[in-house]
C-alpha cells in the first residue's frame, strides 16, 4: 500500500506541478480505484478526502513555490480570485440544501467540459515568457469567474479550482504560464482551510500521508520545471484533455444509479 501511495502521490503532484491543479481530480480516483486492482483492501471515502487533501495542499503550495522562482506568480490576481472564490464557495456551501444537487452537479460538469473545449478552440497567439510586472487584467472578470466557480463548486462539493485556469486564459485574458502559477496560489488557500478542517476532525490517516509526503514535493518541483520547458499550446491541449475527463467523471457519477 505505501508503494502504491506514494506512487499515486508522484503522479498527482507532478501534475500540480506542470498543470497548475491541485491534483484532487487525478488522485481521489486513483484512490478509490486502484488499490482493489491491486489486490489491497479499498480505502473508505473519508480516508480518501484525508489523503487527497494533504496532497492538494503540498502540490499547491510547492508548485507556487515554484512558479514564483520562474515569475509566473501574479500576487494581485491570486488575491483577488482567490478571494473571490473562498466567499462564494462559502455562500454556495450554505446555500446547498435549497437546490437540486443532481442539476447543479450536472451544470458544473457542462461548464469543465465547455472550459475544456474553450481552450483547446482557442486560437489566440500566447506569450511564451509573459512579463509578470507588466501584468494587467480586469478586476470584474477576474472577481465574476472565480466568484461563478466558487458558488456553482460550493453548491455541490467541488473544489472547481481546475475550471479557473481555461477561464482566466479565455476570459480575464491571462498568459497561460502566469495562469497555471497564479491557479496554485489560489488554491493553497481553500487547500489550507480544508486540511484545518480534516485534521482537527480526526479525518486524515497520518502514517498513509508518510509516501505522499515523501513523493508530492519532489514530483511537483519537476512537474514546474517541465511546464516551463513545455509550449503554452502543449500545455492548453494536455490541460484541455484533463479537464474534460474529469467532467466525464462527474457526469458518471451524476448518471451512476445511487447504492
Amino acid at each position: 500500500m505505501f508503494t502504491l501511495l506514494g506512487c499515486i502521490g508522484f503522479i498527482s503532484g507532478f501534475l500540480s506541478g506542470f498543470l497548475g491543479i491541485g491534483g484532487g481530480i487525478v488522485m481521489a480516483p486513483l484512490l478509490l480505484y486502484l488499490p482493489p486492482l491491486f489486490g489491497l483492501t479499498p480505502l473508505p471515502m473519508r480516508v480518501v478526502a484525508g489523503l487527497t487533501i494533504v496532497q492538494g495542499l503540498l502540490g499547491c503550495l510547492f508548485g507556487t513555490l515554484s512558479h514564483r522562482r520562474f515569475r509566473f506568480v501574479s500576487g494581485p490576481l491570486s488575491i483577488y480570485m482567490g478571494g473571490s472564490i473562498f466567499f462564494a464557495a462559502v455562500i454556495g456551501g450554505a446555500g446547498a440544501n435549497h437546490v437540486s444537487n443532481e442539476a447543479l452537479l450536472f451544470l458544473f460538469a457542462c461548464l469543465a467540459f465547455g472550459a475544456s473545449i474553450l481552450m483547446l478552440l482557442s486560437n489566440k497567439e500566447d506569450v511564451e515568457n509573459p512579463d509578470i510586472d507588466k501584468l494587467v487584467f480586469s478586476r470584474f472578470r477576474a472577481m465574476a469567474s472565480a466568484g461563478g466557480v466558487g458558488l456553482v463548486g460550493g453548491l455541490v462539493g467541488q473544489g472547481g479550482s481546475f475550471i479557473l485556469i481555461p477561464l482566466m486564459i479565455s476570459f480575464v485574458k491571462i498568459p497561460t504560464r502566469i495562469a497555471i502559477g497564479s491557479n496554485l496560489a489560489i488554491v493553497t488557500a481553500s487547500s489550507f482551510a480544508g486540511f484545518i478542517g480534516k485534521a482537527f476532525t480526526g479525518q486524515i490517516e497520518w502514517l498513509l500521508t508518510i509516501p505522499i509526503l515523501i513523493t508530492v514535493i519532489p514530483a511537483t518541483y519537476l512537474g514546474s520545471i517541465l511546464s516551463r520547458r513545455m509550449p503554452t499550446r502543449v500545455l492548453k491541449k494536455i490541460l484541455s484533455f484533463l479537464i474534460a475527463a474529469a467532467a466525464i467523471r462527474i457526469w458518471i457519477a451524476f448518471l451512476s444509479p445511487g447504492p
